[in-house]
């Protein structure tokens, strides 16, 4: 499809005049062309939230005094200062801004965006030159803290860690000159330890005094945040008491809740860690649906849930454990941010600890029953495949399925190389080049052998060493010697990636002893798991250890208290040794919390358990043949395309993109249509201009109020203007896909293969 523009409309759109922000200055007559959706301000203002922030309470009990004349200014921006500390960049960036939109003349505002991106400096030096231009406006307590952030982002100093030790002392002179100030010894903490690299702290006991003078004048600082890092890796005793007030100091921020785990996971009170963490996870998934953002926009949100994931498999929550890696594989993909292929964020952790859970529990009908689901499907992915078929082996081997077993070794058997090389360009001259030179050496060009997939090789020994075991069973003959059995061992020692609790469950019967040594070596390596330590009782009990058995199964009693099935195998072949201690058929025990935990709120008021996506808002608008509406679309699939108006030369390029891909779109039962910023006149005129056979195939919609827009957030909230956006609504009208951003989105590739990928998943929860 191509549309027809002329270069009035083009540079009519184009111009600065075009918006009229409401923070900052206006632009200079002479400002160069504004692309449509970009901000009036710069480049570094076209990342980062571009929605109004609101007041959300819960973000931490803090006041830190800026100058201004505004109401809600310092509210607004004490929140953003409670959101730096749990380092909720993304919100508190947008505190900051909509403190810029209340008071276009706040220095500190613009500080505070520098802050939220303290990991980008070159998008923190832009915030700060700003507010450099505006000190003048601010106090001498400001003031200060801008030129010290301003030294440290502009380099002054020999080296980095002149550079730091400079940044250091400009936070202990406010601190000197405002003796009472918090929030300079809370943020002189935090960049103590995260320049510990370049500064090695001397002293912790001294670090942690100048906590004690802020929780001193404020018990529930969030900077209970920075105490728990001060000790995580030190001495993780010392941070228990700021663990169990750290979610209650910002309960609405969730790493704050995240954070405690540190301290728990490290002294190996996994329970306690779990229910730090899903806390954490709750409260997430509340603002991600609440407010309609991308998971992996949130600050260590993939790792703080593939953590969540490890330890509720340490307690034995293993059914849990399951449907959370599931529910991070239905999150939406983002080539931005979580596409699995980049070994990052929650696509790529999602189907990791899904496949490590499922072999620990040996759930080996899950397995089989999720091969062929969005959740186990195939991807291009060759390392993961070489593990995915390796899982998918192991459950036919020890469910028996030995036919399946040799399909699923063929499908290895064949190995590809680990990368393949990128295959150059061949054009007509190139190639008779190539010929010219083949018979010009009189002998042929090398053919390049493929080097075989290591992990493939190790697969395969080990599930060889299973069909060696399962061909006595299915062929009719006896049951395997011990030395044959000893044979099949000998190959799975071969195996890298084998278990010890496996491995020992393997060597039972034929060598009790290799047995029992691995089981305790395996307990003793994950101490206080209660995976390995019920196969230890169990195996234990096995070999006649009676009174050691028990003794171990009381151990795996007290821990207990959180396993969520015990029809899972490893605490299913616990039965006999129960009724031989003649407890009941349910023997676990429940665990009160610890007293040194404080108070918890419950569980379900901060959150679900499981992100679960929003209802798209409806509408009511007119297309090029009179009134449509959302409902129009409902009972199938959607994808909403927000574009700004005819004039909008990478609008038009989008639409280009997506509309031969319209009949693609189709076949997987999938429907297109566009929202734009033009009048109804005009979008009959644009229509008109376009030559027979370049409509597109779907409809173009007028929103010029754009009511619909801001409802769907595809709105600059701060300067008054239409942003690009695309979505995926399903038949249930929820949201299931999204982009909003400065640019249009143009990977229709990827979208379309997403879109079939989250379609393939229900909506349950």
């Amino acid at each position: 499809m191509k549309m027809l523009l002329t270069l009035p409309l083009i540079f009519a759109f184009l111009t600065p005049s075009f918006v009229h922000a409401q923070t900052g200055d206006a632009p200079a007559k002479d400002a160069p062309a504004k692309l449509a959706g970009h901000s009036i301000h710069g480049e570094i203002f076209n990342e980062g939230p571009r929605q109004r922030a609101y007041l959300m309470g819960g973000t931490g009990k803090v006041h830190f005094p800026v100058t201004s004349k505004v109401a809600q200014v310092q509210e607004f921006f004490n929140q953003g200062v409670g959101q730096l500390h749990g380092f909720w960049f993304f919100e508190a960036e947008r505190s900051f801004r909509h403190v810029a939109m209340l008071d276009p003349g706040c220095a500190m505002a613009y500080w505070g965006m520098a802050m939220a991106n303290w990991e980008n400096p070159t998008r923190a030096k832009g915030f700060l030159a700003r507010a450099v231009e505006l000190k003048k406006n601010a106090g001498r307590y400001e003031q200060m803290w801008i030129d010290g952030y301003a030294d440290y982002l502009q380099g002054k100093g020999s080296d980095a860690r002149q550079k730091k030790r400079n940044f250091i002392r400009s936070l202990e002179a406010i601190i000197q000159e405002f003796p009472d100030d918090v929030e300079a010894k809370a943020f002189l903490v935090v960049r103590l330890w995260q320049f510990k690299g370049e500064l090695p702290i001397s002293s912790h006991q001294a670090v942690d005094a100048l906590l004690d003078q802020v929780f001193q004048a404020n018990p529930l600082h969030p900077a209970h945040h920075y105490r728990i890092h001060l000790w995580d890796e030190e001495k993780r005793e010392r941070g228990l008491g700021s663990a169990a007030k750290s979610g209650l100091s910002s309960p609405n921020i969730a790493h704050q809740w995240h954070m405690a785990a540190h301290i728990y996971s490290g002294l190996h009170r996994f329970a306690d860690a779990a229910w730090e963490q899903e806390a954490s996870a709750r409260v997430d998934h509340s603002h991600m649906i609440h407010d309609r953002v991308l998971p992996d926009q949130i600050h260590n949100y993939a790792h703080a849930q593939e953590w969540l994931i490890r330890n509720l498999s340490h307690v034995g929550r293993a059914n849990d454990a399951v449907a959370l890696a599931k529910n991070l594989i239905e999150l939406p993909h983002h080539p931005r941010f979580n596409v699995p292929e980049k070994k990052k964020g929650t696509g790529h952790y999602g189907r990791m600890r899904l496949f490590e859970v499922l072999e620990r529990y040996e759930l080996w009908h899950d397995v089989i029953a999720l091969a062929d689901t969005a959740y186990l499907e195939p991807t291009d992915d060759r390392q993961e495949q070489v593990k995915r078929l390796r899982l998918l082996g192991l459950a036919h081997a020890n469910l028996g399925n030995r036919d399946k077993l040799h399909e699923v070794m063929a499908q290895l058997q064949n190995p590809q190389p680990d990368k393949k090389p990128a295959t150059p360009e061949v054009t007509p001259a190139k190639e008779k080049e190539k010929v010219e030179k083949v018979e010009k050496d009189k002998k042929p060009a090398p053919v390049k052998k493929e080097v075989p997939n290591a992990q493939a090789a190790e697969a395969l020994v080990e599930l060889k060493a299973y069909d060696t075991l399962l061909q006595f069973k299915w062929d009719g003959l006896p049951s395997p010697s011990i030395k044959q059995q000893t044979e099949a061992l000998e190959q799975f020692k071969k195996a890298k990636n084998i278990g010890q609790t496996r491995l020992a469950r393997l060597y039972l019967k034929v060598d009790n002893k290799q047995a029992e040594d691995l089981a305790r070596k395996a307990a003793d390596s994950a101490k206080d798991e209660i995976q390995p330590l019920a196969n230890l009782a169990y195996l234990l009990f096995e070999c006649g250890k009676t009174k050691e058995a028990a003794e171990t199964f009381e151990r795996v009693r007290q821990i207990s208290g959180h396993v969520d099935s015990l029809e899972t195998p490893v605490f299913k072949r616990l039965e006999p040794l129960a009724k031989s201690l003649k407890l009941p058929a349910d023997w676990r025990i429940p665990q009160a919390p610890a007293k040194d935990r404080g108070p918890c709120p419950p569980l379900d008021s901060l959150g679900p358990l499981y992100w679960h996506p929003a209802p798209a808002p409806s509408w009511k608008l007119t297309a090029e043949n009179g009134p449509i509406s959302s409902a129009d679309f409902r009972g199938k699939p959607v994808i909403v395309i927000f574009y700004l108006g005819y004039g909008c030369l990478h609008c038009v390029q989008q639409l280009e993109k997506f509309g031969p891909r319209t009949k693609d779109f189709a076949d997987a039962g999938i429907s297109l249509l566009a929202i734009s910023t033009d009048t109804a006149d005009d979008l009959k005129k644009s229509l008109t201009q376009l030559k027979q056979g370049e409509k597109p195939a779907f409809p173009l919609i007028s929103d010029a109020k754009l009511d619909v827009f801001k409802a769907y957030r595809v709105h600059d909230d701060f300067e008054q203007q239409p942003l690009h956006g695309t979505f995926l609504i399903d038949a249930q009208g929820l949201i299931r896909w999204q982009d909003i951003s400065f640019e249009p989105f143009t990977d229709v590739a990827f979208l379309l293969k997403e879109s079939q990928r989250l379609l393939r998943i229900p909506v349950s929860r």
